[in-house]
């Protein structure tokens, strides 16, 4: 009996487990690779002895038929559940309620949770950054980025990773999707986390800010299934990330914690700040995903689907369909 075909997939964020997951289910072998100690990418929380906080992904919507038959999964299996917090929204000098019923679903006990439990199912190999494709007669072979290749080559390589990171991997031979990664410009986004003794007394729980350095802060305790430490959440907005992406933490949270001072917030005890690189993409692309049956090599991720949670859970969805209808499982 012929074995099946053998899939990797490069990075194992929401896209690339969907992906994968996906591939997996319609009977492809496949192997996941993460340079990071574990799953979820963006959809991360930072952790300490006693205290935790979401500082990628906030929450995540479901409109799309097919992310609501995966949400309902999750929140069957206690992955999930809906986050009500108060809400408001900070312009000029005014403070407004947050408009709209909008439904928003967080990861329980942490945003990873998802993740975790996609991955779980997978054969996802950590702590392996690839740093090169190289196409031979049997397939293609990784190179971790210590030099070493990896013991089996593959049918086809699916990345899901920002689109900076895709672009040195892709081969000379594979123009139209380095073009399609160079189309992409994603932006940095700087995230604070603070850590107090005792409960804050604000008027909300989350708030859009539309004037200064911020754009979002949100209790993280208020989510449902954390921690009780009080802690909350700062993301700079992303222009005022790009300007100071490459200065100090410590002058950084200074910054912020003046911004959010400014609001009513005291100054935490603790805090603890993290630089995502490549947080979101503007102008967004709405590709959906690539795939080059030729060579067999595949896109997905949030920057190919208009961002969010949802959009990286269906690119990485759609890319699997996409190399299931053109490569036969045996």
């Amino acid at each position: 009996m012929t074995p099946p075909k053998h899939i990797a997939v490069i990075g194992a964020g929401i896209a690339g487990l969907s992906c994968a997951t996906s591939l997996q289910t319609a009977g492809f072998r496949v192997s996941v690779f993460e340079k990071s100690r574990g799953p979820a990418g963006r959809m991360s929380t930072r952790r300490g002895d006693d205290w935790q906080c979401d500082h990628g992904a906030q929450y995540f919507t479901a409109r799309h038929p097919d992310f609501r038959n995966q949400l309902a999964s999750w929140r069957d299996a206690g992955a999930v559940e809906s986050w009500t917090p108060r809400i408001c929204v900070f312009g000029g000098k005014a403070t407004a309620p947050s408009q709209g019923a909008i439904e928003r679903f967080v990861g329980v006990p942490r945003m990873t949770a998802p993740a975790h439990l996609l991955a779980a199912a997978l054969a996802v190999t950590a702590n392996t950054p690839i740093s090169k494709l190289e196409r031979l007669d049997s397939g293609w072979c990784l190179k971790s980025a210590n030099g070493e290749k990896l013991d089996f080559s593959f049918n086809a390589v699916l990345m899901a990773l920002p689109a900076p990171q895709v672009i040195p991997l892709l081969p000379e031979s594979a123009p139209q999707l380095s073009a399609l990664a160079q189309r992409a410009r994603m932006r940095g986004c700087w995230a604070l986390m603070l850590r107090y003794d005792a409960p804050v007394d604000l008027p909300f729980d989350a708030a859009f800010v539309n004037d200064g350095p911020l754009r979002w802060i949100a209790r993280d305790n208020s989510k449902p299934g954390r921690v009780r430490r009080e802690t909350w959440l700062l993301h700079a907005n992303a222009e005022w990330s790009e300007a100071h992406l490459e200065e100090d933490g410590e002058s950084v949270a200074t910054k912020l914690l003046e911004a959010f001072g400014q609001l009513g917030g005291p100054i935490p005890q603790k805090w603890s700040i993290h630089r995502w690189r490549f947080a979101d993409t503007e102008p967004v692309l709405n590709d959906v995903c690539a795939w080059d049956p030729g060579l067999g090599l595949g896109l997905c991720g949030d920057w190919l689907n208009g961002g969010k949670v949802e959009g990286a859970w269906l690119s990485g969805h759609a890319l699997a369909k996409r190399v299931a209808q053109s490569i036969h499982t045996h």
